[in-house]
């Protein structure tokens, strides 16, 4: 077994599945758990976002982000059902984690905006705040089902890997 996931990557991951639910839960009726929580989430990804610069090999940006036709090519082999295993985030895993902690930094700052002074009740602003929840929605099952099927196809169980940070190691990507 070889650590892939350092303390960091996955303590601000949960910590945002966490804030996540309990946000989406509080969003009508409780106001001020919801507003708490949003600006927790916004402060895990500011974080986790210094740490893809910082962090140890797997946390890095650099690490996991592939050009557009790198992963549009990884695409056509899951499609294809022969895409190659990962010690770390594949192709398709590294581009969802950039859309859910933007998705995410977006809706609490169409959040934070709609209790400005300038944007109180501004319909629009309210509007993309809720568009962007259920986009975040959307992204978090389209992740989960991406995770079950690469565990399944690679035989491992990536929802533990991120609880205790380590995978085995055979079949790593040169």
């Amino acid at each position: 077994m070889v650590k892939v996931w350092d303390p960091l990557v996955r303590a601000s991951h949960w910590l945002l599945v966490v804030c996540v639910a309990l946000t989406w839960a509080t969003g009508e009726g409780g106001k001020a758990w919801h507003v708490g929580l949003g600006y927790l989430a916004c402060a895990i990804i500011s974080v986790r976002i210094i740490w893809g610069f910082v962090g140890p090999r797997y946390a890095r940006f650099a690490e996991f982000m592939q050009t557009p036709c790198a992963t549009f090519a990884y695409g056509l082999r899951v499609l294809a059902g022969n895409e190659p295993r990962y010690i770390g985030h594949n192709p398709l895993g590294g581009w969802m984690i950039v859309l859910l902690l933007t998705c995410i930094a977006l809706t609490g700052f169409t959040g934070w905006l709609y209790t400005t002074d300038r944007f109180w009740g501004v319909e629009w602003v309210g509007e993309l705040h809720e568009g962007l929840a259920i986009a975040l929605l959307c992204l978090i099952a389209t992740h989960i089902a991406g995770v079950v099927l690469a565990s399944k196809r690679h035989g491992e169980n990536l929802a533990a890997a991120m609880l205790h940070g380590r995978k085995r190691e055979e079949n790593e990507r040169t």
